[in-house]
C-alpha cells in the first residue's frame, strides 16, 4: 500500500446525497436500498464524483464481462500483473482473489510477481504478461509482443491494451487516493509501503 491512510475517505453509506444513491445503485441490496450490502471501498471512494463513477462503472463491466474477448483466466493475469507493475496493494488483493476464483492457482498468483520470463508459463501466458509489462511501462507493445499474440486476434488484443488501460487507471486511482483495504484484508508484504 503506497499510504497508510486515505487521501479522500469513503462515502459515509447513511448519508448519501441523491447522486450518490444514484452512482451507487448496482451495489443495491434486494430490497434496492444502497448500503444493505457491501460496498467495496474503492466505490465509496469514487461515489464522490458520482457522474465519474457511473462511467466509470460503464467501462470497467465491460472490461470484467463475457464481452471482453480474453477469457477470465488470462484477463486476470494481465491484471494482476498491471496491479503489481503499479505498486497497487489493492488492486491485487482483490483480483488475487477473483484471479484464484478465475482458475489462477496460488502459485500461479505469486509467479505473476515474477513477470513474463519466470518458468512454468505458456508462451501466450508469457506474452499476455509481458504486453502488460510494455503497456505500463512505455506504453506500447512492441512488434514481438503483438505477433506473440497472434492466436488472440485482433479483437483479443485490443481487449488486451483495453484491460492494462482500464487498470493502470484505476491502480492510479486508488494509489493516488490512499484507498484502503476492506476491514479484515491484509496487504501483500511484497505490496508494503
Amino acid at each position: 500500500m503506497r499510504l497508510a491512510a486515505p487521501r479522500i475517505e469513503p462515502v459515509d453509506m447513511d448519508r448519501l446525497d441523491q447522486a450518490q444513491q444514484e452512482a451507487l445503485g448496482p451495489f443495491a441490496s434486494p430490497d434496492n436500498k444502497v448500503g444493505g450490502g457491501r460496498v467495496l471501498n474503492i466505490f465509496r471512494t469514487l461515489a464522490h464524483a458520482p457522474k465519474a463513477l457511473a462511467a466509470f462503472l460503464g467501462w470497467g463491466n465491460y472490461v470484467l464481462s463475457r464481452r471482453n474477448a480474453l477469457p477470465e483466466r488470462e484477463r486476470e493475469l494481465v491484471i494482476l500483473r498491471t496491479g503489481w507493475n503499479c505498486k497497487s496493494g489493492y488492486e491485487w488483493m482483490q483480483h488475487r482473489r477473483i484471479g484464484l476464483d478465475c482458475g489462477l492457482t496460488t502459485e500461479e498468483v505469486e509467479r505473476v510477481k515474477q513477470g513474463p520470463d519466470a518458468p512454468g508459463w505458456t508462451p501466450l501466458e508469457s506474452a499476455l504478461l509481458r504486453a502488460a509489462d510494455e503497456l505500463v511501462g512505455n506504453h506500447f507493445v512492441s512488434d514481438g509482443t503483438w505477433a506473440a499474440l497472434a492466436e488472440l486476434g485482433d479483437k483479443g488484443r485490443m481487449d488486451l491494451v483495453f484491460t492494462v488501460g482500464q487498470y493502470t487507471q484505476v491502480s492510479m486511482l486508488l494509489n493516488s487516493f490512499g484507498v484502503q483495504l476492506e476491514d479484515g484484508e491484509t496487504c501483500d508484504p511484497d505490496l508494503k509501503g
